[in-house]
């Protein structure tokens, strides 16, 4: 088994288990805003219902709780954008790993010698080599969906 062999196959265990700790902190960032939300919405509700039932109290104290709306409503908006940015690293993560398992098996296809392939494995890494491909161009798409993001918040 030539260290390349080796090589190849430690650096792809290496981007597969940085891929799952990344998994793991996206799931529990998406968890985290998840109780925010929850937390946001009993306050949003809390204020709503003062705003509603206190007509008789100042007009300043009405403002301070309006200006409290607003600004859960602010926070609210903005881990919603930042949960819509975590469900694009995952999907970006599961193409990650999609494409390193076709890669590896195209690798494998790629390694044997061009006169010992069966026609079958010719069709087989030509399949391989389609599916690479189409893997590329959907993580592509998110790049572009996350940069149009990008400079739409500036």
């Amino acid at each position: 088994y030539p260290t390349w062999k080796r090589t190849l196959a430690r650096q792809a265990r290496e981007a597969q288990v940085k891929r799952f700790c990344r998994a793991q902190a996206i799931q529990r960032r998406l968890e985290e805003i998840e109780v925010t939300f929850r937390e946001l919405e009993q306050q949003g509700i809390k204020l709503e219902k003062l705003l509603r039932d206190e007509h008789g109290s100042p007009a300043d104290q009405q403002t301070r709780w309006t200006n409290q709306l607003l600004y859960l409503v602010q926070k609210k908006n903005s881990l919603m954008n930042e949960e819509s940015d975590l469900m694009i690293a995952v999907q970006e993560l599961k193409l990650e790993e999609q494409q390193s398992q076709l890669d590896q098996k195209l690798r494998s296809y790629m390694n044997r010698g061009e006169t010992l392939k069966t026609p079958e494995e010719y069709k087989a890494e030509q399949e391989i080599l389609k599916q690479l491909v189409e893997v590329v161009n959907k993580r592509n798409v998110l790049i572009h969906i996350q940069e149009e993001k990008r400079l739409s918040e500036l």
